[in-house]
């Protein structure tokens, strides 16, 4: 028997697609007690997605050894209806898209349901609804841990992954020179005065 005082998580329990064409549980099976990237795309977007994608894809490459083991990316499509298994399977060959990395696809509502409640939406309903307009966030989230951050899709991918490794590692094990392969970070400039 659950708990009643144990707080739903945040992200429901649809049932989603993969690209290969395996059903899925969104939490259960995807998310919870892992790490995990969100951001919602289409595979016909021609403003923030494509951008988006890239910089993930160099994401994923700096956080090689992790993805697939201590994170989770995960693409949900905008537009279930076009984005079948095949076209999601289509797009992850054409960005070069990695193990670890899932493309989904569901039901529209539910897609929408996600969305609110992960807080990727627009206050105005009129530009809400334009899918194209939609705000290329990647929602990062430590389940077991219940910390929770968002960046955008276009920062600088270095930004992203800083902003994964803040999330992922506790606040002692943040190591930025990761990022350049292990180099040590410059000495930070002392001021000189007061």
């Amino acid at each position: 028997m659950a708990d009643a005082a144990a707080p739903a998580p945040a992200v429901p329990n649809i049932i989603v697609q993969t690209q290969d064409g395996q059903s899925m549980r969104l939490y259960d099976d995807l998310v919870k007690g892992r790490v995990v990237m969100i951001n919602f795309m289409f595979t016909t977007c021609k403003r923030a997605c494509p951008g988006t994608t890239a910089n993930l894809r160099k994401v994923q490459r700096a956080l090689r050894e992790h993805v697939g083991r201590d994170l989770v990316m995960l693409s949900i499509s905008l537009d279930p209806e076009h984005d079948t298994p095949e076209v999601l399977k289509e797009y992850a060959r054409l960005y070069g898209l990695g193990p670890g990395w899932y493309l989904l696809s569901g039901r529209r509502e539910e897609i929408e349901r996600l969305r609110r409640r992960l807080g990727v939406y627009d206050l105005d309903p009129v530009r809400d609804a334009d899918r194209t307009r939609h705000a290329g966030l990647v929602v990062l989230g430590n389940e077991p841990m219940e910390r929770w951050s968002a960046v955008s899709g276009l920062a600088k991918p270095r930004q992203i992954f800083e902003a994964v490794e803040r999330v992922m590692l506790a606040p002692q094990d943040w190591n930025s020179a990761t990022w350049s392969g292990g180099r040590e970070r410059p000495a930070e400039p002392q001021c000189a005065g007061r």
